[in-house]
């Protein structure tokens, strides 16, 4: 390892990084139009089932469905936190 090398990638602005990163990373979605969550979705999910076959099973499923429902209660019960007086 060059030993000026790593100084610098110690040293090295690590919210310039970041905001070059979240930078990159929205550019991309921009112009994937947000398609390249629903492509990433869709390549976990033919991983998931190459690895478990039998997912998702029918309790996965219904645990989903709960936790969306809980989900949707909260997001109701704190959407008029954020409602202009």
């Amino acid at each position: 390892m060059d030993r000026d090398a790593i100084r610098a990638f110690v040293a090295r602005d690590r919210e310039r990084v970041e905001a070059l990163k979240r930078d990159h990373h929205a550019m991309r979605y921009r112009a994937s139009r947000g398609t390249s969550g629903l492509a990433a979705a869709k390549m976990l999910r033919e991983y998931a089932r190459k690895v478990r076959p039998d997912w998702p099973t029918a309790r996965d499923r219904d645990e989903d469905f709960a936790h969306h429902v809980a989900m949707k209660r909260r997001i109701d019960r704190a959407a008029h936190a954020f409602r202009a007086p």
